[in-house]
């Protein structure tokens, strides 16, 4: 198959044109629309894309909260710095976390990380997951609140490595959409970012439904595949809930023929890891794997909101099976001509038939 290769996703970005910092306002962004049926773009801007739905169509949201999951620590006896990146906690009553640890050759079973000015906080390695994997215990004793607040406050919002500078506290606000209220995210659902408090309010008032599921958005996405046939790919899995209520809404917008937009990849997968039969969506509480590239038939949306995504990235190739391999290809072409932003702060791809 063409588009089973991943040196078919090769992409030269010039530099300048991956975004370090966000618009200055949400919905100011750049957004080309893409038709899928026909390969006709469109330069729009974030703010117009209403000028495309009508009433009762629906938005499907990505409500995650992305928490401030890079921290920093020293090994003990060594004083090495050691960047730790929280995945998830395993065991809230004993304080243990799946965390990625870099330099990983020096971190060992037994080793003791401090974090913090005075090494107030102390995490001992207990298990060794992946090559970079690790669980790590915290020894605190206090209770769960005042500890969580002790481990954001050493942490730092996880930019991605691309953007190559250190956060600030303006971070904390614009790598996390203005819906999010269910933690666990170590990845922002940047699609989601573009969503201004009048564009939000724009759609009540147009009676423009919204529908809100739970993808905690980890490390995978931003795994660089190491295999050329990408039938070979194994995906990491991610959390996702989809409830009653978000099925409802979208079921209903289904059977009337309405538009059904996901927001972000992330929403994507979600959606298709729970649809059922007839365009239909399902309640889901667990974990999914699915790999999605081209070439795929979507069942549930109609329509994508998604950022412009990197070089051989697995974004990417989740656009690019919902907008057709050539054309989404052929955009982006266009999108760099046009020297569109790229990445988690860059500029929104709309696509629709």
């Amino acid at each position: 198959m063409k588009d089973t290769k991943l040196s078919h996703f090769e992409l030269d970005i010039p530099e300048q044109l991956i975004a370090k910092k966000p618009a200055a306002f949400r919905d100011d962004a750049r957004m080309l629309v893409l038709h899928r049926q026909t390969g006709e773009i469109e330069h729009r801007h974030f703010r117009d894309i209403l000028d495309y739905f009508e009433k009762d169509d629906v938005f499907v949201f990505n409500d995650t909260k992305v928490f401030p999951a890079r921290m920093y620590g020293n090994k003990e006896k060594t004083g090495a710095q050691i960047e730790v990146f929280l995945l998830r906690e395993l065991n809230p009553a004993l304080k243990l976390w799946d965390v990625v640890v870099d330099p990983a050759r020096k971190i060992r079973i037994g080793n003791k990380l401090y974090f913090g000015k005075n090494d107030e906080l102390v995490a001992e390695v207990i298990d060794n997951t992946t090559s970079r994997g690790r669980t790590l215990r915290f020894l605190y004793d206090g209770d769960q609140e005042t500890f969580r607040q002790m481990l954001y406050s050493m942490g730092e919002t996880p930019l991605p490595k691309y953007m190559n500078r250190t956060p600030t506290s303006d971070d904390s606000q614009r790598y996390q959409t203005l819906f999010a209220r269910n933690e666990g995210a170590v990845i922002g659902p940047a699609a989601g970012f573009h969503f201004s408090r009048e564009l939000l309010l724009r759609m009540e008032i147009r009676d423009i439904r919204k529908a809100f599921i739970t993808v905690h958005n980890g490390l995978g996405n931003y795994r660089d595949i190491d295999v050329e046939d990408l039938t070979k790919y194994k995906m990491e899995s991610e959390q996702i809930i989809i409830p009653e209520e978000a099925c409802t809404i979208v079921n209903k917008a289904s059977d009337a023929g309405r538009n059904i937009c996901a927001v972000g990849t992330s929403t994507l997968r979600a959606m298709e890891t729970a649809s059922g039969t007839q365009r239909h969506m399902k309640p889901f509480d667990g974990w999914t794997s699915r790999f999605i590239f081209p070439p795929y038939e979507f069942n549930v949306p109609n329509r994508l909101v998604t950022n412009l995504h990197m070089s051989k990235s697995i974004l990417l190739m989740m656009a690019a099976a919902f907008g057709g391999y050539e054309h989404v290809m052929h955009a982006y072409s266009v999108a760099i001509k046009e020297k569109y932003r790229f990445g988690a702060y860059g500029d929104a791809m709309f696509i629709l038939d």
